[in-house]
């Protein structure tokens, strides 16, 4: 057959395939992979350059599905490809299997987990920054995307900074069918209503009939030839196009359609497509040098938040895979030492943190380690971010600067209260909380060859240095700053120097207290903390829920220890003031510490 039968052969093979797989399972997304099916054959047969059989190779096509519910479509692609048996292919959406009702990378063709609508362009995004800045390499980002996710805000921020950074190796194929999950979608049919805006944005933006292969082909072609800007794609296509009984048809959206689907379709193929391999050449490598790393004396003062910038640029010296993202704070977080120091591996990504998040995610799939800062109170917009490329089995680096109500006279707005509790909850995430510079600079060093989400989070104001450059942090561990045996007080970051302070003055009193520094909170100290036998004040600058009391609280749980806790943390919505008033209202200075720990230690004497 000619290579116009072929895509269209193939379309149809990928529309029987999304029955025949969501058939068996009884769900799935089988009309939103229908409706994309031609627009995929063409990529497949006609312009994706992919080695599946080296899905890592960074010379690689990206093809990312932000429309990630149309999963029978991506199988169906693999399968296609040779890379996926038909065995395999049967059991879309079972226990066990690799072939998740929504992709995810326990398949080595799937680069991130989507599903969580408005994320793959973003996440694109990041990819072409890595091939036009990064690697320096010619592949191409392709991101297949539903109309419904046209609504999410991400999408536009992704718009914005592909036009921005002139990602012409980015084609966003929009799949206008009309129909979402409950109806019809904001725009229907209207095609200009998308290419419009995103022309408004700076994308060349081309219309189509996405049923019609050969104005696919001329498309993709448009799209490798259009330099400066990035591509869109809007595609006019029906919803379970191929089989009348759901045509266009509302009602349909995530359910099985009947294997009789298929005699209409046209019968069960087998094509194989032998996938274009990408061009030669090689990721481009960043000179690195012996890094000089920053060393506090103990006594002076530095803030954490400066420390975490002059620590990154000692690793990103001597590790050249090492990116800075930050969302145009980097005057405040102190990312700018690492953007001054090593300007062809700093994006600025302004002020967008699901789309400085995304980035990341991006970058990070062509072996980039990513730290990426702002505002801990920032990040909780891209909580759905952290949250799915935890899913995708992500590494990412990340700072939240300006955390609590120490931040002082700005005001509640900008104090993170809240980022504690949100990166614990994040599955096999890494938080850390460090109260000195050299703390800081170990912690920063660490998470260079961290796995997974990680969280560091930093202080505004100075605070002074209490440990030695050499000293040791081991993720899951603690310092005991002072022994005592009649109360501990444990807590982390700037409480950390407030618990001091209170045992100084208690020690005056012949109250022995004893201060955990536990700038891991998760991984938690458990065993330093199973093993105390005293009443125990857990201190924070952080909301009561979530933070580090309940992680000390959790911790004693699964150890069975038993233990008198009182909490001390943020629990009155803060004001503008200065940080030691602050602290001070909130009940987390040194006197309150020392207070509660007075009442601890009679209450275990029994004296009233």
């Amino acid at each position: 057959m000619d290579e116009r039968e072929l895509w269209r052969e193939l379309g149809q093979q990928l529309r029987v395939d999304a029955v025949r797989a969501s058939a068996k399972a009884g769900s799935g997304h089988p009309t939103s992979s229908m409706s994309a099916a031609d627009l995929a054959a063409v990529l497949l047969a006609g312009h994706l350059r992919y080695d599946f059989d080296a899905p890592h190779d960074p010379r690689n096509d990206r093809l990312v599905f932000s429309k990630g519910h149309a999963s029978p479509l991506v199988y169906g692609l693999f399968r296609a490809a040779g890379a996926l048996s038909e065995e395999e292919f049967g059991t879309y959406r079972q226990f066990g299997s690799r072939l998740e009702g929504h992709p995810v990378p326990v398949l080595p063709w799937v680069d991130v987990a989507t599903g969580s609508l408005g994320q793959g362009l973003p996440i694109g995004v990041g990819m072409a920054i890595a091939g036009k800045k990064l690697n320096r390499l010619p592949f191409r980002v392709w991101a297949i995307c539903g109309d419904s996710e046209m609504a999410e805000g991400s999408m536009w921020e992704a718009a914005e900074h592909a036009a921005f950074y002139e990602l012409d190796n980015l084609t966003a194929i929009v799949d206008v069918n009309r129909l979402g999950q409950r109806g019809e979608t904001m725009h229907g049919w209207d095609l200009s209503s998308y290419s419009r805006r995103l022309e408004a944005f700076g994308w060349h933006a081309i219309e189509i009939d996405g049923h019609d292969v050969e104005a696919i082909d001329a498309a993709y072609r448009e799209a490798a030839a259009t330099s400066g800007r990035p591509t869109a794609i809007v595609a006019r296509t029906v919803k379970g196009k191929g089989y009348s009984k759901v045509e266009n048809e509302n009602g349909w959206h995530g359910k099985a359609v009947a294997e009789e689907a298929v005699e209409e379709l046209g019968g069960v193929r087998n094509l194989r497509i032998d996938v274009a391999k990408p061009e030669p050449g090689s990721s481009h490598r960043f000179e690195t040098t012996v890094a000089s790393w920053p060393t506090y004396e103990v006594g002076s003062a530095v803030s954490t938040r400066k420390a975490y910038g002059e620590a990154l640029a000692a690793l990103g010296a001597e590790d050249g895979q090492v990116v800075v993202l930050d969302g145009e704070v980097s005057n405040s977080t102190f990312a700018e030492i690492f953007r001054d120091a090593h300007p062809e591996r700093f994006v600025e990504m302004y002020i967008a943190e699901q789309q400085m998040v995304a980035a990341a995610v991006g970058m990070q799939v062509l072996g980039w380690k990513t730290f990426s800062s702002t505002f801990a109170a920032f990040l909780s917009r891209a909580y759905d971010f952290v949250r799915m490329a935890a899913v995708s089995r992500a590494t990412l680096r990340l700072c939240g600067s300006h955390a609590g109500v120490s931040i002082g006279e700005d005001g509640p707005s900008q104090m993170g209260l809240e980022d504690l509790a949100e990166f614990r909850a994040i599955h096999g995430s890494t938080v850390l909380y460090p109260c000195d510079g050299n703390q800081t600079t170990a912690l920063v060093r660490t998470m260079g060859d961290l796995d997974g989400i990680s969280y560091l989070r930093t202080t505004r104001g100075d605070m002074p240095v209490v440990y030695a450059a050499d000293d040791a942090f081991p993720v899951g561990g603690s310092k005991t700053l002072r022994d005592g045996d009649d109360v501990a007080i444990v807590a982390a970051g700037i409480t950390v120097h407030e618990a001091v302070r209170a045992a100084e003055t208690l020690a005056e009193e012949g109250v022995s207290a004893r201060v955990i520094d536990c700038y891991s909170v998760k991984p938690i100290d458990g065993a330093t903390l199973s093993g105390l036998r005293m009443p125990i004040v857990t201190v924070e600058d952080h909301w009561a829920e979530g933070g580090l009391g309940e992680a000390v609280l959790s911790a004693l749980a699964a150890s069975g220890t038993e233990a008198r806790v009182v909490t001390l943390a943020v629990r009155e919505l803060p004001h503008s003031g200065k940080p030691a008033e602050l602290l001070a209202a909130a009940g987390i200075d040194a006197e309150h510490i020392a207070e509660t720990a007075r009442a601890l230690v009679r209450e275990s004497a029994g004296v009233s």
